[in-house]
């Protein structure tokens, strides 16, 4: 691509909420999306992990972002993940968002049968991407889910010439050295999104701009004050938030992290319902055990500061 856009800001890694009998609930999507928005957020990353994606139907992977991008086109930034374990499937996602007005588009590597060499993934995502050669293209590094591991450096090098819409990473791994060296990749020419909350302060350090993150869902005004501190040089005050970050998190991960997560926004006024199999809602004495546990550390209340 000529120009590549470079994300600035908060991208939640949206939920996604289902019904009691587990069918998608699409008509609570467009208030999520005014949610996101009243809390400063920039983008959206839509069915992604955190959004149960690869749980889902590919027509209800369609039908979520349509409606997502229909109540936010023109406000917010949006990101279709379309990785599936069928490439043909996932070109399928492509081509849908394409058609649907995405801003942009993003997959994992397959993660059943695996890639077996960075140029075999590289050839993967070019024929991804085709799918959709009017958006810009992210490989979405998550070796924690997809249980595939790559140099990622060595991947942006091969993609940059095989894949004419290739824009950059979203990257979610803990792995700060080679995040700065993939950021700064010829001349930071590349968008790298961060993608692992409890490192937020120490990659913005690094340079970042861009970060994707489940707990924005939730929390995005207090990782909006990291920002602040940090942009203001007043560093202090920007580790103090962010340990009040990495605190938060430590708690919610106790739990499994989705739901978890989900029960999150049921607190906050956004009932997510279940997730799908074989992710299973919290039960009620653990939902009880992690509001008491957000509560004894002023969460809602700093929410709200």
């Amino acid at each position: 691509m000529n120009t590549i856009q470079h994300t600035d800001g908060l991208i939640a890694a949206l939920f996604t909420p289902l019904h009691p009998d587990g069918s998608v609930h699409y008509e609570l999507l467009p208030a999520l999306v005014e949610h996101l928005i009243s809390t400063g957020i920039s983008g959206i990353f839509i069915c992604g992990s955190n959004g149960e994606g690869p749980n889902l139907t590919l027509d209800e992977r369609m039908r979520v972002s349509d409606t997502v991008i229909n109540a936010g086109k023109g406000r917010l930034r949006m990101i279709v993940h379309v990785g599936h374990a069928s490439i043909a499937e996932a070109r399928k996602l492509a081509h849908h968002a394409q058609e649907a007005g995405a801003d942009a588009i993003s997959s994992v590597a397959a993660f059943y049968f695996k890639p077996t060499s960075v140029q075999n993934l590289a050839d993967c995502m070019t024929d991804i991407a085709a799918g959709a050669p009017e958006l810009p293209f992210y490989y979405y590094h998550i070796p924690s889910l997809t249980g595939f591991s790559v140099d990622v450096l060595d991947f942006m090098r091969i993609a940059e010439k095989q894949i004419p819409n290739f824009a950059g990473v979203k990257y979610t791994a803990s792995t700060l050295w080679e995040y700065q060296e993939c950021l700064n990749h010829e001349g930071g020419k590349y968008d790298v999104l961060y993608g692992f909350d409890e490192n937020h302060l120490p990659a913005l350090s690094m340079g970042a701009k861009g970060c994707i993150g489940s707990t924005f869902n939730f929390a995005a005004p207090l990782y909006l004050k990291v920002r602040e501190y940090f942009e203001a040089g007043e560093i202090e005050k920007a580790r103090k938030q962010m340990l009040f970050c990495v605190e938060m998190v430590r708690i919610v991960v106790q739990y499994a992290p989705i739901p978890a997560q989900k029960a999150v926004m049921k607190m906050l006024g956004f009932d997510m319902g279940p997730c799908r199999l074989p992710l299973v809602a919290l039960p009620d004495d653990q939902y009880e055990a992690l509001h008491r546990q957000l509560s004894e550390i002023g969460f809602f209340a700093k929410l709200n500061e």
